[in-house]
């Protein structure tokens, strides 16, 4: 079955980051037990993700690249927090390196990567993670099946089989 929109798709992958002297380091991979499973068609990927797999059908392996635009686009620069250090009384100051939850006015969590940590403040990068990078994808789709109409309601896939439990 070729992948339409409503459908859920199944797939492994391998991501990699192509350095700019053409070099890939590993970043991660699913497996069979624990697929990547999503609802096509809805937003959830990458618009580009998704035009790259379009094509293939149930079994089918694949590979391609996107540039940071085409992924989480380019690195702002400006795009950094500082937070005050006292927001961190409860947990203690995280070290320079590590994932934060934060969330904006409107409610929208996202994650930061600490950058600076002083007495003071914690600075904080608020950029996706892959933003300015090039990714590389080894795709192949295991299982293609259209939306149960409760799937389609939640806008999201209720796993592999459609019977996995809610969120």
């Amino acid at each position: 079955m070729a992948i339409e929109n409503n459908n859920v798709v199944a797939l492994n992958y391998t991501l990699h980051i192509v350095e700019e002297n053409g070099e890939r380091t590993f970043v991660e991979q699913t497996t069979a037990e624990n697929p990547l499973t999503f609802l096509y068609g809805v937003g959830m990927m990458l618009p580009k993700f998704e035009e790259n797999i379009a094509a293939l059908n149930e079994g089918d392996k694949g590979s391609f690249t996107l540039t940071a635009n085409d992924a989480y686009g380019e690195k702002d620069e400006r795009a950094v927090a500082q937070l005050p250090a006292d927001m961190f009384n409860e947990t203690g100051l995280p070290p320079v390196g590590e994932v934060i939850p934060l969330q904006d006015n409107q409610g929208n969590q996202f994650r930061a990567v600490v950058i600076e940590v002083s007495p003071e403040i914690v600075v904080a990068d608020l950029n996706h993670p892959m933003a300015g990078k090039t990714l590389s994808f080894d795709v192949e789709i295991l299982t293609v099946r259209p939306a149960t109409e409760e799937e389609l309601a939640h806008g999201h896939a209720h796993g592999i089989d459609g019977e996995a439990g809610h969120e």
